[in-house]
């Protein structure tokens, strides 16, 4: 089958894209430098991959990955809440020079496809929920370092659509909402709770706990499990229309202290929470519509329950075994 390039490939949604192409039977190759991404996310595969190991800003490095490919699926980018507020220039070097780096090298080889991977940050605090993609993307405040992200993915979306508008090639962009699983790392909110839930109870050795959370609690998120989200990024590339925007997620929303009560409860452990101040730039409430991908066949089946299961499991092991 043609051969695929997964910039991002040992991140978190990465691999397991790289995971599920290999399982139809594509030839795949990896780009990465491991920045955030772990070589180990795809040690089982290893000698089923070309992995080309470089950097996304460095255009040489790019058209060594893009050399022979037909489909570009572009992850390539710095996540990680701490990193927009700490490391905003290099969230946008990444994100603008290396999505620019891997356009025109798509257009010099001639690829076939490109798919981006934008973000629900694109929204910042949406004016509709559930949220379709003709909402209005927006950066609030260019002097807040957070939107580094935001406003690099509003970018890229821009540049997949109109920098290569001339050239033959399918374009299309995916929006995720709030993916989670086993080895998603520890910069987000699901993994910061079991830790935070590990460390006051003496290594899940007490049955009771007080939490910190931000805010009041009541935010929402509508979060998807990771081997949903995969069909869903497929679904979209290989179902979408070209130039066509696609949310990726689930839409079910659930307050923040919820979660943390689903989580302690699947940990068996009684919580009492404390709240402090929201982080600046943070927003409310999120919930994506996903009609436009459930017309193209995605139908997101994992329940919050068994998807939490799963990665609570997952990082209970690597905790006590660390």
């Amino acid at each position: 089958m043609s051969d695929v390039l997964v910039t991002g490939g040992t991140g978190f949604i990465g691999s397991n894209l790289v995971l599920s192409l290999l399982d139809s039977g594509y030839d795949v190759r990896v780009f990465d430098n491991d920045f955030r991404g772990n070589e180990k996310n795809l040690e089982a595969v290893k000698d089923k991959i070309d992995f080309v190991k470089g950097d996304i800003r460095e255009l040489s490095d790019v058209k060594r990955a893009v050399k022979g490919i037909e489909t570009i699926y572009h992850l390539a980018y710095i996540n990680g809440t701490e990193n927009f507020y700490n490391k905003p220039d290099l969230v946008l070097d990444v994100g603008i020079k290396g999505t620019i780096n891997v356009l025109d090298a798509a257009i010099e080889e001639k690829v076939d496809k490109f798919i981006y991977a934008s973000s629900s940050e694109v929204y910042q605090t949406p004016k509709m929920i559930p949220t379709p993609e003709e909402v209005e993307c927006i950066v609030p405040d260019v002097r807040n370092p957070r939107y580094s992200y935001g406003g690099g993915k509003i970018l890229g979306e821009l540049l997949t659509l109109h920098y290569a508008k001339n050239a033959a090639m399918k374009k299309a962009i995916f929006r995720p909402h709030n993916i989670y699983g086993p080895a998603m790392g520890w910069e987000h909110v699901i993994p910061q709770f079991i830790k935070k839930i590990y460390d006051v109870t003496d290594q899940f050795t007490k049955n009771e706990a007080q939490i910190t959370i931000q805010g009041t609690g009541e935010e929402t998120r509508a979060f998807c499990y990771i081997d949903d989200a995969v069909k869903g990024i497929r679904i979209c590339a290989e179902n979408g229309e070209d130039g066509g925007i696609y949310h990726v997620g689930k839409e079910e929303e659930i307050s923040i202290i919820e979660l943390l009560k689903l989580i302690a409860g699947i940990l068996n452990i009684k919580i009492v929470t404390k709240p402090v101040s929201l982080t600046q730039g943070s927003t409310t409430r999120r919930c994506p519509d996903i009609t436009k991908l459930k017309g193209l066949g995605y139908n997101p089946v994992v329940s919050l329950e068994e998807g939490l299961t799963k990665t609570i499991n997952w990082y209970r092991e690597k905790l006590i075994n660390e």
